[in-house]
């Protein structure tokens, strides 16, 4: 390595200096021009005032057509009369005009060409082609060098990065961190080896130009592989951002070095064609031819693209989608009949765009998945995956919009004189998108912040009272916000792309102001209840899930809106309640809530006894696993509440959590009148004794009795 180090380095300074002395060297004086001069009647020849009075005065000498580039046929012949229709129909024929021009102009691309190679080898100093490319030759290994050398001193480096854990989150996005430093330095040294020599010795101006181009190509497809094994890593599935098979990961990088690698191929040497002087429309059709070999790789590998998904679940390639994908760049590559090859770059940009928001969001999910899974999960999205997507997704889209803006040579900045209607409709157009595009960046992340703060709500267990209380809350205001950030970012987001694209809102503004009052002043129920819906909110005076009551209204609180509150009964019934209707709240599930339980014993009962026996019921409700954890003060018993006609009735109370004294109560009840059988004490209940000898009185007694015991009959209506 050291020797062909030696030896690129050698040949580099010997083809420096060379080309340095022939530079400076000044040619004797012969009856032939010299290169000097030759350079500059091309360049005169292709002044369009210069070609004006040549025409004026008859034409080009004829010693000079033989020395440099002739100018356009346009220039010299007479010019073709252009369609003066407007609309479509002038759009069709400037477009038929302009093929015609350029298939005339084909007989006549050998001649440019020869003419711009007589042009390059004068003003090379009849260097040979080999030479040249000796030199390119050259330079690229030493940029190949660089990536040896870089790859030596960073191997300690390269270890860690292969013996980085990829299991959580956190160390993938290290893992992404390092391999993308690792990449950039890849790049850098590459660069510095190839265009960093180069740059450090004086060449010809021609010559410069040339050679920095084509290594630019070299550099394009270096960092393309780069790219492609930092996302894809065709030799290491474990650091794939992007999912995809082994075989489908180095097809598409080899796939995307090849299409960029002629792509900017086919730029440049139409570049130097230019500078050469070739016409526009012999420069256009050799654009064109090499074009179509750009199209057939596409194509080739449009349809020979392999199978998508994961190495062990492949999914064969879909052929409506190649048969789509076909025709689409079918209809790029005819966009550049239109006589612009700016379509031709807007159709590039928008297929690109299309891939890459597609590999950016699957690389999201990938990357962020959960722990141990190879697959992302269904939940809730985090505010960091939304981050990434959405933010990916907008950075592109911005960069897409403003890249096709520069294509259209649409100034973005200050209105200007010459300014159209299309283009400060085209300018209004890309504002208003970078405005939605961030709106809708800013209202996912406080989407994403809100479901993940209600998911983490809803999921709460083992935390105690004042968390409970605190994540009820969020469930109920949090919704609302959500809905309330939704309207003022979509009105905000609406009223600056409108300003945008050059409406007035001071009116809009204004008129909505008149139609707010009016609108306030017909529809003062409404005004209420969002007003008095905001102030219940504000005084926390329900939940969702607390079980209230409003005079006829009551059951568990399940939603809300701007206006009302929805109710669901214990027995199923939906009460839609606005808040202007609902006054005073009783709310049945704050807090604590206190039971008492009532039951009537014989007045020979043993008082003293049943304490004891509603003590032992206590204890074996406290006992019970599933109703302990509900009970906050045990069962009681208070003392006698009242001597009745029949029976002295002992009350008794209990403290629980509120929606869980009902369940209490019920086993309560079972277990006292269980306790109560089995310790001899007899619950009260109405009897009727009948004494005497006369059987009249008898009846009578009875018939009281009767009365006593039956309940008084319904009055009629």
């Amino acid at each position: 390595m050291r020797q062909l180090l030696a030896i690129l380095l050698m040949l580099a300074g010997i083809l420096g200096a060379t080309s340095i002395v022939r530079a400076q060297e000044t040619p004797a004086p012969t009856a032939a021009p010299s290169t000097e001069q030759l350079r500059d009647l091309a360049t005169l020849l292709r002044d369009p005032g210069i070609q004006a009075w040549l025409q004026a005065q008859g034409g080009v000498p004829e010693g000079a057509a033989t020395t440099a580039a002739s100018p356009p046929p346009a220039a010299t012949a007479p010019a073709r009369p252009q369609p003066s229709a407007s609309g479509f129909r002038g759009q069709v024929a400037a477009m038929r005009a302009f093929v015609v021009d350029l298939v005339e102009a084909l007989p006549e691309v050998p001649a440019d060409l020869a003419r711009a190679w007589l042009i390059l080898s004068l003003d090379l100093n009849e260097r040979s082609v080999w030479q040249i490319l000796l030199v390119l030759v050259a330079f690229i290994g030493l940029g190949f060098l660089g990536q040896w050398l870089y790859w030596r001193v960073t191997a300690r480096f390269r270890q860690s990065i292969i013996a980085s854990p990829l299991d959580t989150v956190t160390e993938r996005l290290r893992a992404i961190s390092k391999r993308l430093l690792f990449g950039l330095g890849w790049v850098a040294a590459i660069a510095a080896g190839s265009v960093g020599s180069f740059l450090l010795f004086a060449w010809p101006p021609l010559l410069k130009e040339i050679m920095l181009g084509y290594l630019s190509v070299f550099l394009l497809v270096i960092l393309t592989r780069v790219i492609g094994g930092f996302l894809l890593a065709p030799g290491a599935e474990r650091f794939r951002i992007v999912p995809m098979s082994s075989e489908a990961a180095a097809f598409w990088r080899t796939g995307a070095m090849v299409l960029v690698g002629l792509f900017f191929f086919i730029q440049v040497t139409l570049e130097l064609l230019m500078l050469l002087g070739v016409p526009h429309h012999s420069t256009y059709a050799v654009g064109m031819i090499l074009g179509l070999t750009l199209l057939a790789t596409a194509l080739w590998i449009v349809w020979n693209r392999p199978a998508a998904g994961h190495d062990d679940q492949p999914i064969r390639p879909n052929r409506g989608i190649s048969w789509l994908m076909s025709g689409y760049l079918a209809l790029v590559w005819l966009a550049l009949f239109t006589g612009s090859p700016a379509l031709f770059y807007v159709g590039i940009v928008v297929m690109l765009l299309v891939f890459a928001i597609g590999w950016g969001r699957r690389a999201v999910s990938h990357v962020l998945r959960p722990p141990g899974s190879a697959e992302s999960a269904d939940n809730v999205p985090s505010m960091l995956a939304v981050g990434l997507e959405r933010g990916l997704r907008a950075a592109l889209l911005i960069g897409g919009a403003y890249a096709i803006a520069y294509i259209l040579d649409v100034d973005l900045g200050a209105l200007t004189a010459q300014d159209t209607t299309l283009n400060r409709l085209i300018r209004g157009a890309l504002h208003a998108i970078v405005i939605i595009l961030l709106a809708d960046l800013a209202w996912h992340l406080l989407r994403a912040w809100i479901d993940g703060t209600l998911a983490g709500a809803a999921a709460g267990t083992g935390v105690g009272p004042e968390e409970i209380r605190r994540r009820a809350r969020l469930r109920t205001l949090l919704p609302i916000l959500r809905n309330v950030s939704f309207v003022v970012l979509t009105a905000m987001a609406a009223l600056m792309a409108l300003s945008a694209l050059g409406i007035e809102i001071g009116p809009l503004i204004a008129g909505a102001g008149v139609v707010g009052v009016a609108v306030g002043f017909g529809a003062q129920t409404l005004v209420k209840d969002v007003i008095s819906g905001m102030f219940y909110l504000l005084d926390d005076a329900f939940r969702i899930g607390e079980y209230i009551q409003s005079g006829s209204y009551k059951g568990t609180v399940e939603s809300f809106s701007l206006r009302s509150v929805k109710l669901r009964h214990h027995r199923g019934p939906l009460y839609t309640v606005p808040f202007g209707e609902l006054g005073a709240v009783q709310n049945m599930s704050r807090d604590w809530v206190i039971d008492k339980l009532s039951v009537g014993v014989t007045y020979d009962t043993d008082l003293d006894k049943v304490k004891k026996v509603i003590k032992k019921v206590s204890a074996e409700l406290m006992a019970d696993p599933e109703l302990a954890p509900h009970f906050i003060e045990p069962l009681k018993m208070q003392g006698v509440d009242a001597f009745g006609d029949f029976a002295i009735q002992v009350r008794m109370k209990m403290m629980t959590k509120p929606g869980e004294q009902f369940v209490i109560r019920r086993r309560a009840n079972a277990l006292i009148k269980k306790a109560f059988a089995a310790n001899g004490i007899e619950f009260a209940f109405p009897t009727v004794t009948v004494a005497g000898g006369e059987a009249d009185a008898n009846s009578a007694a009875a018939q009281k009795a009767l009365e006593l015991v039956r309940p008084p009959a319904p009055a009629e209506t």
